[in-house]
C-alpha cells in the first residue's frame, strides 16, 4: 500500500537531492509471521551443572569404555573367586615357568604359582590401597584447602606454607624412608601415602573456593545470618567441588602406582600379600625367557591406571566450564 515518505532523518549521502516523488510499499502486519526472539522456554525443566556434565558424558565412548574397565577392575577386586578357583598361594615348584594349560591360561611363575589367580588377586590389594588413599588424602586436603582459601589471612597463610612444605617433599621418597620404620599392610600404606599426598589437592581446593567464596549467595547467605564455617559447608563447598572431582579421579590411578612402585621396591606390603607390584619384581629375574610372568601383572596395572586416568580426561571435560564451550 502507498505510504508518504518518512520525515525522520534522511540516510542518503551528502549532495545527494530528496526526491519528494519516491513511494514506499510496506506489507500489512497480518501477512507478515513475527517471530518471538530470547523467549524462554518454560515448559523444559532446569538444568544444573551436574546435569549439564551428564549430557556431556553419556554421548562420549571414552566414558563408557573407561566406566566398564573401571566396574571390571572393581568387581574382580571385590570378588575374585568370581573369576578364578584357584588358590593364588597354592604353589607347585614341579609347575615352575610351566605355560598355558587347561584351568592356567596365563602359566606358572618361577614358584609354581598361577600367574591368571596372582593377577586376579593381585587387584584387591591395588584398588584398596588407592581407594583408601583417595578417600584421605581428598577429605584432609578439601578441608585444608577450603578453611585456607574461605577464612584468607593469617589462616591461610599458615596453611598454606604447610602445604608448601608437605608439597616440597617428593612422594615416594617420603613413603619409602617412612616404610622403613612402620609395620607394612594395607593400612599403613595407604596411610603414608594419605600423609604426604594430600598438599596437591588442597591447592586445587583453595583456589576453588577463591573464585567462589565471592559469589553473589555467598553475600545473600552472610546477610541472613548464617555462620561463616555454615556457609562454607553448605554453600561455599558443594559449589568448588567439580575440580575436586576430578583430581580425586586422577589421583586415584596416581596411587595405584604408587603403591605397586613402593612393592616393587619390596617395601610396600608383605610377600604374604598378592599384589601387582609385588608380583613385576618377583618377575625381574625372569623378563628375557619367560616374560609372561611380567607381562600379565604389568598389564594388568596398566589397563587399571590408563581406565581411571580416560574416566579423569572425560569429567575434567565435563565439569569444566572452558572445555564445554569450546
Amino acid at each position: 500500500m502507498p505510504e508518504t515518505p518518512p520525515t525522520g532523518p534522511s540516510t542518503m549521502s551528502h549532495g545527494d537531492q530528496p526526491r519528494h516523488d519516491q513511494v514506499h510499499f510496506f506489507a500489512d502486519e497480518d501477512r507478515v509471521a513475527l517471530l518471538e526472539v530470547d523467549v524462554p522456554d518454560e515448559t523444559s525443566a532446569p538444568t544444573s551443572l551436574w546435569k549439564d556434565a551428564w549430557n556431556q558424558v553419556k554421548v562420549r565412548p571414552l566414558f563408557w569404555i573407561s566406566a566398564v574397565m573401571i566396574v571390571l577392575v572393581i568387581l574382580v577386586a571385590i570378588f575374585p573367586y568370581w573369576f578364578t578357583n584357584t588358590e593364588p598361594r597354592q604353589c607347585d615348584l614341579a609347575n615352575s615357568y610351566g605355560g598355558p594349560e587347561a584351568g592356567h591360561p596365563f602359566g606358572f611363575d618361577r614358584q609354581g604359582c598361577d600367574i591368571y589367580a596372582r593377577t586376579i588377586y593381585g587387584a584387591r590389594a591395588s584398588v584398596i590401597v588407592g581407594t583408601l588413599t583417595t578417600i584421605g588424602v581428598t577429605l584432609i586436603g578439601s578441608i585444608i584447602g577450603g578453611i585456607a582459601g574461605f577464612y584468607g589471612k593469617w589462616v591461610d597463610s599458615i596453611l598454606s606454607r604447610i602445604g608448601d612444605v608437605f608439597f616440597a617433599i617428593p612422594l615416594l621418597l617420603a613413603a619409602i624412608v617412612t616404610m622403613q620404620v612402620i609395620d607394612r599392610n594395607v593400612w599403613t600404606v595407604a596411610l603414608v601415602l594419605t600423609v604426604f599426598g594430600w598438599p596437591q589437592i588442597a591447592r586445587i581446593t583453595r583456589g576453588a573456593v577463591l573464585s567462589v567464596k565471592n559469589s553473589e549467595f555467598v553475600t545473600a547467605s552472610q546477610a541472613l545470618g548464617l555462620s561463616k564455617p555454615a556457609i562454607l559447608a553448605k554453600h561455599v563447598m558443594p559449589n568448588a567441588l567439580a575440580p575436586i572431582i576430578v583430581i580425586a579421579t586422577v589421583s586415584l590411578g596416581t596411587f595405584i602406582v604408587a603403591e605397586a612402585t613402593l612393592s616393587y621396591l619390596g617395601i610396600g606390603l608383605p610377600p604374604t600379600v598378592v599384589s601387582w607390584g609385588g608380583d613385576i619384581s618377583n618377575a625381574q629375574a625372569a623378563i628375557r625367557t619367560n616374560a609372561q610372568v611380567l607381562f600379565y601383572p604389568a598389564g594388568a596395572l596398566g589397563l587399571t591406571v590408563l581406565s581411571f586416568m580416560m574416566m579423569g580426561d572425560v569429567v575434567r571435560d565435563a565439569l569444566d566450564p572452558k572445555a564445554r564451550t569450546r
